[in-house]
Formats: C-alpha cells, structure tokens, sequence
C-alpha cells in the first residue's frame, strides 16, 4: 500500500547499528507542498517557503532525518539526485529541486559517523519504492525514542510509523517519526508507552518536567534542570500525503490540522522542549475538501504517532 497516494515513493537508510538515519519521501512532479510547526524547538529546511507566507507552491522532495541540525544536509544529497533527474524549479539553464527537511535530535548528535549526510539522503533516494513503507527502527525512526517526563534515561524505545486513511474518495496518509517528550496513549485511552519508572512515580503533570529548563536548540533539544534533570532530544516529525486536489493554502491548512493527531496520541504535546513539524505533499488526482482531509490527516498522524513505539516494541 504506498503512502497516502499511488505515485508517492519512499526510501531509507539507516546508520550502522541503527542509531540514526533518515527517511525520503518523493512525489510525482506538480505535487503541492507546504508545512506547519508547533514545536518550539524545530530544525527544519524551507520551512519558509513552504510556510503559508512562502510563495513556493511545488515541493519535489521531504526529508526526515536523525542526528539533529546535522542531519539536515541529508537534503544535499536528495537536492542532487532530483536535479540529476532534472526534477525541480526551473530556472534558465538548470532547475532547482526544493526539498523540505525536518530533523530529530538522536545519539548521532554525538557520533558524527553515524549523522545522516549527502550521501545517505542519496541513498535513501536510490532505495526509494512506492509500496508500503518500512515501520518501527529504521531511517528516521532508528534513534526515536518517547515517554522522556521522567528522563531520558526513563525512555521507551519508538520509531517510524506509518497509518493510511480512506474516505469519500480519498487517501490520505501519514509517515511519523515520534521522539516526543510525552507518553504515548491509544485511542481507547490505554498508554502504549510510559516512562519506564514505577507506576506510583510522579511525572507531568503532578511534577513539572520543565522546571529549570535553560533554553532550547535546533531539533527539540532542552537543556537544564527540572525534576528529572530536564527533558531533552524531542520532536515529533512527519509527512502527511493524499491524493486530493489542495491549493497551497490548503495544504498549509491540513498540515497545521493534522498536528491535532500528535496532540491526541502523546501526552504532553507540543512542548517548549519539542520541535514539532508536519508536511503535506498533494499529489491533486482526487477532488476532495480540505475539511475532509485534514480530518482523515490528524487521525492518519495520530495512528502513525502510536505505531512507531509499538513496533519498536515488538521488535525488542
């Protein structure tokens, strides 16, 4: 089943040891793009320009990437492919691939071998299928981890995580790569991963885990103290991807929407500590109103959010 619609490919590539990584996704060429963040502590590529205030319509390219800001030079490497292809902007005598990006912080941070490049976005590239995408501890969701209120040391192990919605004619789907500081929670209210301390520990919200936090960096990154020596290395990231026919307004609608799935499956969300960001790519084969993609998108990336640590865990 390929993500959210027929002609959408999606590569990866993993770090040795499965550290880190980073996920490609590729639309067909006209594809219309736009991305919306909620976290305070983001590290993303064209955000501005696929922003609501960016005149930039067509993106021919989303990267999610480990290993921080460094991981976003893995867009170098998918840039490269796509002008090979002559896919992107053009532009007298050459075309420019626009390429939006997103970043996690994961231990790549500290291993520079291991932080996705050029070369691994390339790869991811070269990989690239359109069939059912990959779950659970590979490409960006190889170094993801959830359920930071009580530590990092505390965390549950998570990591990609895909869901595809049907309705009215329509697909819509979503690519998740969950390293949030909150826990996770099912649709039924049950919690699919908590901080791996005693039940009887406090955490948010009797005990506030941002309690001394210093400031914030690129990729969701928090230093400082707090209860439990203050959250770090959070984001929630993604891309949203449907078949519907949407103006860059309303793509720009539907990925700021969509954002309410996050808030649904992982608790707390949207923290200063988190660097939040969705992408939508529509690929515009299917008439369809923005209200009924946005709805199929928030509860896609709220069933994407959920299994990125239920496939980690399955796979422990």
């Amino acid at each position: 089943m390929a993500l959210g619609s027929e002609d959408v490919a999606v590569g990866t590539w993993t770090a040795p040891g499965a550290v880190s990584g980073c996920t490609v996704v590729l639309p067909p060429p006209g594809t219309v793009g736009a991305i919306a963040v909620r976290g305070s502590a983001p590290g993303t590529r064209e955000a501005a320009a696929l922003g609501v205030m960016g005149r930039v319509e067509v993106c021919h390219g989303v990267v999610l990437a480990g290993g921080s800001a460094f991981g976003l030079a893995a867009a170098d490497g998918v840039v490269a492919w796509l002008e090979e292809r002559g896919r992107g902007f053009p532009v007298p005598g050459a075309v420019v691939p626009i390429v939006g990006a997103a970043i996690v912080l994961d231990a790549a941070v500290r291993d520079p071998g291991s932080r996705p490049g050029p070369a691994a976005g390339l790869a991811a590239c070269e990989s690239a299928v359109v069939a059912a995408p990959q779950e659970g501890r590979i490409g960006v969701g190889a170094g993801c981890t959830v359920a930071k209120v009580a530590g990092l040391t505390h965390a549950r192990a998570s990591g990609q995580g895909i869901a595809v919605r049907r309705a009215g004619g329509v697909t819509v789907g979503a690519l998740v790569a969950n390293n949030a500081l909150g826990e996770v929670v099912g649709d039924d209210g049950t919690w699919i991963a908590r901080a791996d301390v005693p039940d009887g520990t406090p955490r948010f919200p009797e005990v506030d885990p941002f309690a001394g936090v210093g400031g914030s960096g690129s990729g969701g990154t928090a230093s400082g103290g707090g209860a439990h020596g203050g959250p770090t290395s959070n984001t929630v990231i993604g891309c949203i991807v449907t078949d519907a026919r949407l103006s860059k307004r309303d793509a720009v609608r539907v990925a700021d929407l969509g954002h309410s799935g996050t808030a649904r499956a992982v608790r707390p969300a949207h923290t200063q500590a988190d660097g939040d960001a969705l992408f939508c790519l529509a690929t515009g084969r299917v008439e369809a109103s923005v209200d009924l993609v946005a709805h199929l998108a928030a509860e896609a990336v709220a069933e994407a959010c959920r299994r990125g640590p239920l496939v980690a865990a399955r796979s422990d």
